[in-house]
Protein backbone atom coordinates (compact mmCIF):
# COMPACT_ATOMS: atom_id res chain seq x y z
CA UNK A 1 0.00 0.00 0.00
CA UNK A 2 1.28 3.85 -0.67
CA UNK A 3 0.10 6.43 0.66
CA UNK A 4 0.36 9.87 -1.54
CA UNK A 5 -1.29 13.09 -2.36
CA UNK A 6 -3.68 13.58 -4.06
CA UNK A 7 -3.37 14.12 -8.18
CA UNK A 8 -5.93 16.30 -10.57
CA UNK A 9 -6.29 12.79 -12.39
CA UNK A 10 -7.33 10.91 -8.55
CA UNK A 11 -10.76 12.74 -8.56
CA UNK A 12 -13.26 10.78 -9.96
CA UNK A 13 -11.80 7.52 -8.24
CA UNK A 14 -11.98 9.56 -4.89
CA UNK A 15 -15.63 10.45 -5.98
CA UNK A 16 -15.85 6.80 -6.32
CA UNK A 17 -14.45 5.36 -3.21
CA UNK A 18 -16.19 8.55 -1.10
CA UNK A 19 -19.72 7.23 -2.59
CA UNK A 20 -18.97 3.49 -1.87
CA UNK A 21 -18.14 4.27 1.46
CA UNK A 22 -20.66 6.01 2.78
CA UNK A 23 -23.35 4.22 0.67
CA UNK A 24 -24.50 1.58 3.51
CA UNK A 25 -24.22 4.33 6.68
CA UNK A 26 -27.78 5.38 8.34
CA UNK A 27 -25.54 8.35 9.70
CA UNK A 28 -24.76 9.75 6.36
CA UNK A 29 -26.51 12.57 4.30
CA UNK A 30 -24.28 10.66 1.20
CA UNK A 31 -22.64 14.05 0.37
CA UNK A 32 -19.51 13.22 0.89
CA UNK A 33 -18.29 13.45 -2.57
CA UNK A 34 -19.97 16.74 -3.30
CA UNK A 35 -18.04 18.12 0.00
CA UNK A 36 -14.75 16.94 -1.74
CA UNK A 37 -14.86 18.55 -4.53
CA UNK A 38 -16.37 21.50 -3.01
CA UNK A 39 -13.18 21.67 -0.82
CA UNK A 40 -11.36 21.20 -4.06
CA UNK A 41 -12.94 23.65 -6.02
CA UNK A 42 -12.58 26.05 -3.03
CA UNK A 43 -8.84 25.37 -2.79
CA UNK A 44 -9.52 24.47 0.77
CA UNK A 45 -7.77 21.39 0.89
CA UNK A 46 -4.93 21.51 3.39
CA UNK A 47 -4.33 18.22 2.65
CA UNK A 48 -5.88 15.05 0.49
CA UNK A 49 -4.18 11.98 0.66
CA UNK A 50 -5.26 8.49 -1.08
CA UNK A 51 -4.47 5.02 -0.29
CA UNK A 52 -3.39 3.21 -3.51
CA UNK A 53 -2.93 -0.78 -3.76
CA UNK A 54 -1.68 -2.42 -6.90
CA UNK A 55 -2.49 1.62 -8.81
CA UNK A 56 -6.10 1.70 -7.50
CA UNK A 57 -7.44 4.28 -5.52
CA UNK A 58 -8.46 2.26 -2.47
CA UNK A 59 -8.68 4.98 0.16
CA UNK A 60 -8.89 8.67 0.31
CA UNK A 61 -8.90 11.61 3.47
CA UNK A 62 -9.20 14.98 3.36
CA UNK A 63 -8.53 17.76 5.90
CA UNK A 64 -9.30 21.31 5.75
CA UNK A 65 -9.28 24.63 8.08
CA UNK A 66 -11.65 25.76 10.36
CA UNK A 67 -12.52 28.77 12.50
CA UNK A 68 -12.70 29.07 16.33
CA UNK A 69 -14.40 31.55 17.72
CA UNK A 70 -11.99 32.47 20.34
CA UNK A 71 -9.54 33.40 17.28
CA UNK A 72 -7.34 30.38 17.36
CA UNK A 73 -5.72 29.67 14.23
CA UNK A 74 -3.92 26.80 12.41
CA UNK A 75 -6.72 24.13 13.17
CA UNK A 76 -8.11 21.43 10.65
CA UNK A 77 -10.91 19.42 9.85
CA UNK A 78 -10.41 15.91 9.24
CA UNK A 79 -12.52 14.76 7.01
CA UNK A 80 -14.47 13.20 5.39
CA UNK A 81 -12.19 9.97 5.10
CA UNK A 82 -13.04 6.69 2.88
CA UNK A 83 -11.99 3.33 2.59
CA UNK A 84 -13.38 0.98 -0.54
CA UNK A 85 -15.96 -1.51 1.90
CA UNK A 86 -13.96 -4.56 0.65
CA UNK A 87 -10.55 -3.30 1.86
CA UNK A 88 -11.92 -2.34 5.73
CA UNK A 89 -9.86 -3.55 8.58
CA UNK A 90 -6.71 -3.67 6.80
CA UNK A 91 -5.30 -0.73 8.25
CA UNK A 92 -5.59 1.75 5.69
CA UNK A 93 -7.72 4.15 7.40
CA UNK A 94 -4.64 4.52 10.05
CA UNK A 95 -2.27 4.73 7.69
CA UNK A 96 -4.46 8.04 6.07
CA UNK A 97 -5.04 9.35 9.61
CA UNK A 98 -1.59 9.17 11.15
CA UNK A 99 0.21 9.98 8.03
CA UNK A 100 -2.40 13.09 7.17
CA UNK A 101 -2.18 14.11 11.17
CA UNK A 102 1.81 13.36 10.95
CA UNK A 103 1.76 16.17 7.44
CA UNK A 104 -0.52 18.21 9.30
CA UNK A 105 2.21 18.90 12.81
CA UNK A 106 4.87 18.80 10.01
CA UNK A 107 3.39 22.09 8.08
CA UNK A 108 2.50 23.90 11.68
CA UNK A 109 -0.98 22.93 11.88
CA UNK A 110 -1.98 23.55 16.02
CA UNK A 111 -4.68 20.90 16.11
CA UNK A 112 -7.06 18.86 14.82
CA UNK A 113 -11.24 18.69 14.96
CA UNK A 114 -13.72 16.03 13.64
CA UNK A 115 -17.11 14.60 14.09
CA UNK A 116 -16.88 10.72 14.25
CA UNK A 117 -16.76 7.80 16.49
CA UNK A 118 -15.00 8.02 19.64
CA UNK A 119 -14.34 4.69 19.95
CA UNK A 120 -12.25 4.69 16.95
CA UNK A 121 -11.02 8.25 16.86
CA UNK A 122 -9.39 7.31 20.85
CA UNK A 123 -7.13 5.36 19.45
CA UNK A 124 -5.20 7.96 17.48
CA UNK A 125 -5.22 10.47 20.27
CA UNK A 126 -8.93 12.29 19.61
CA UNK A 127 -11.03 13.50 22.61
CA UNK A 128 -13.61 15.59 23.61
CA UNK A 129 -13.33 19.02 24.77
CA UNK A 130 -16.22 20.25 26.24
CA UNK A 131 -14.81 24.13 25.92
CA UNK A 132 -14.81 23.24 22.19
CA UNK A 133 -18.20 23.09 20.30
CA UNK A 134 -19.44 21.92 17.30
CA UNK A 135 -23.67 22.73 17.22
CA UNK A 136 -25.72 20.77 15.70
CA UNK A 137 -24.70 17.03 16.86
CA UNK A 138 -24.47 15.64 20.03
CA UNK A 139 -20.99 16.75 21.90
CA UNK A 140 -19.18 13.26 22.84
CA UNK A 141 -19.01 12.90 18.82
CA UNK A 142 -17.10 16.25 18.06
CA UNK A 143 -13.81 15.06 18.89
CA UNK A 144 -10.28 16.97 18.91
CA UNK A 145 -6.71 16.56 19.28
CA UNK A 146 -4.53 19.88 20.24
CA UNK A 147 -1.30 19.42 18.85
CA UNK A 148 0.16 21.63 21.77
CA UNK A 149 -0.31 21.60 25.62
CA UNK A 150 -3.42 24.03 25.26
CA UNK A 151 -6.81 23.12 23.63
CA UNK A 152 -8.38 26.40 22.25
CA UNK A 153 -11.93 27.22 23.62
CA UNK A 154 -14.89 28.48 21.55
CA UNK A 155 -17.23 27.42 18.92
CA UNK A 156 -15.72 25.25 15.79
CA UNK A 157 -17.18 25.96 12.44
CA UNK A 158 -16.10 24.02 9.63
CA UNK A 159 -15.22 24.65 5.71
CA UNK A 160 -18.49 26.05 3.79
CA UNK A 161 -17.70 22.90 1.59
CA UNK A 162 -19.45 21.25 4.28
CA UNK A 163 -22.66 22.58 3.37
CA UNK A 164 -21.97 21.34 -0.10
CA UNK A 165 -25.64 18.66 -1.60
CA UNK A 166 -24.82 18.30 -5.20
Amino acid sequence: MIIRKEKAADSEEITQVTIAAFKTLPISNHTEQFIINALRVAGALTISLVAEIDGRVVGHIAFSPVTISDGTIDWHGLGPISVLPEYHKKGIGKSLINNGLSMLKESGGQGCALVGDPNYYNRFGFRNYPELIYEGIPQEFFLSLPFTNQAPQGIVVFHEGFLANG
